[in-house]
């Protein structure tokens, strides 16, 4: 509906920001998301077979997703109507539906866009099941964290995901390039602080082209260049894309891990420091270090839990930022150790065994007798004293007597230390098939 701000003609007469200027206004033109809006896209197959079902935009922010929705709604002829999950409630969508209605009585549909979807609860995404289900409404939700772990299952079944991606370079130099056709001048920045820009806005297409009008603001047309300090200077950092209780987190700590696994100092070092300039609590990371040095070196390095808990006694020590070096060291040490899960995985199938095999009792032998009855009831006969025998082995049974075939639980393999326990659990094996006669 056109407002009177517009209908005097005002609009076109006001000051409108750069990233507004350089809205596409096809679909054809939204950058970066070619997978989607090319010409073999997802959503450009979708118009052309002349069915659009409801979606779920799932990507970054600045990726595209508000744009792509409002130029689908002009594409598919739909009335286009706009929420967002932060500022509305039950009230604002019972409102939409209603309009939804309306607008189909009339013989036309209804494109309800809800922006960070995600922040609707259980039963306000349920609210939209009936009215996708009979058509009043086509919904495009915009999100930017997982749907698989945000919205609802029902939701979802009813709705098509697409994947937006962050902005690459090439993405991120299309938009500068629409900015300077747009201001008629090239952006006043040498090429070092070109690039340093497209890293301030960390895949954001909205972001760069807010710096790229900070910077045509800034400097005149007869202005020299800018470097990369004078440019950090003036438009200062942006924050990177990192939310401690979201799904950034998790994938950077899984890149961390995986790459301490993978024996990768430089990638783990990487994502170590992505997680500290992220603002991600040092404890947690601390933490994280001592269970990889159990979970991932083990045995192959016993010292690998001495570093990481000495590395977390540091920062206590120490505070920020110099406590972040001993975890730095902490991480560079686990990257390069050697690798072991031997001991995870005996823990893992001793755990199966004792659950699996309920309250079995020792064998009578290791068992101590403080009693008359227990000495005639058989405890602790025939126990062998380790130290009084030949190179301290007596090789008698430990385990349960139900146990009709001794279990092995603990393989250690032929790396790092776990190489000579290795060596010693086969000199007892030998002793021990000696002794018992096996």
């Amino acid at each position: 509906m056109t407002n009177l701000f517009e209908a005097a003609g005002l609009e076109k007469a006001a000051p409108r920001p750069l990233a507004d200027r350089l809205r596409p206004q096809r679909l054809a033109d939204v950058v970066g998301q070619d997978h989607i809006v090319g010409p073999e896209g997802t959503l450009t197959r979708m118009l052309k077979a002349g069915r659009v079902p409801s979606l779920i935009l799932w990507g970054p922010p600045g990726s595209g997703k508000t744009t792509i929705a409002r130029l689908l709604a002009g594409e598919t002829n739909l009335a286009f109507e706009q929420l967002s999950a932060i500022f509305s409630g039950v009230a604002d969508l019972r409102k939409s539906f209603d309009r939804a209605k309306m607008q189909r009585e009339q013989g036309r549909g209804v494109l309800l866009f809800i922006d960070e979807i995600h922040r609707f609860n259980r039963s306000q995404q349920d609210s939209f099941l009936p009215h996708m289900e009979d058509g009043t409404i086509t919904l495009v939700g915009a999100t930017t964290e997982n749907p698989s772990f945000e919205l609802n299952a029902a939701l979802l079944s009813r709705a098509t995901v697409l994947t937006l991606n962050r902005h690459d370079e090439v993405a991120l130099d299309r938009l500068l390039e629409r900015a300077e056709t747009e201001m008629g001048r090239k952006l006043p920045l040498d090429a070092d602080a070109r690039e340093a820009l497209k890293g301030m806005a960390d895949g954001d297409g909205r972001a760069i082209i807010n710096l790229a009008e900070d910077v045509f603001a800034a400097v005149p047309d007869t202005g020299a260049p800018l470097d990369r300090e004078m440019l950090v200077k003036l438009v200062q950092r942006r924050a990177p894309l990192y939310d401690k209780s979201r799904e950034g987190h998790y994938n950077l700590i899984s890149a961390l891990h995986k790459s301490v696994r993978g024996s990768d100092p430089d990638a783990a070092l990487y994502y170590f420091c992505r997680m500290l300039d992220g603002g991600e609590d040092r404890l947690f990371l601390a933490r994280r270090l001592v269970r990889m040095a159990v979970e991932d070196i083990g045995l192959a390095d016993p010292q690998a839990l001495v570093v990481t808990n000495a590395a977390k006694d540091a920062f206590d020590f120490l505070g920020s930022p110099e406590g972040e070096l001993a975890l730095a060291e902490a991480v560079i040490y686990l990257a390069t150790a050697p690798k072991s899960n031997a001991n995870y995985v005996a823990y893992k199938a001793a755990m199966r065994a004792a659950k699996e095999h309920g309250s079995l009792s020792p064998p009578k032998t290791i068992l101590n007798a403080p009693t008359k009855l227990m000495e005639e009831e058989g405890y602790g006969s025939d126990y062998r004293y380790d130290h009084d025998e030949p190179d301290a082995f007596s090789g008698q049974n430990y385990f349960p007597d139900a146990f009709k075939k001794r279990p092995k639980y603990y393989e250690p393999p032929e790396r790092g230390f776990e190489r000579e326990i290795k060596k010693r659990l086969e000199y007892w094996a030998k002793l021990r098939r000696e002794r018992q006669g096996d």
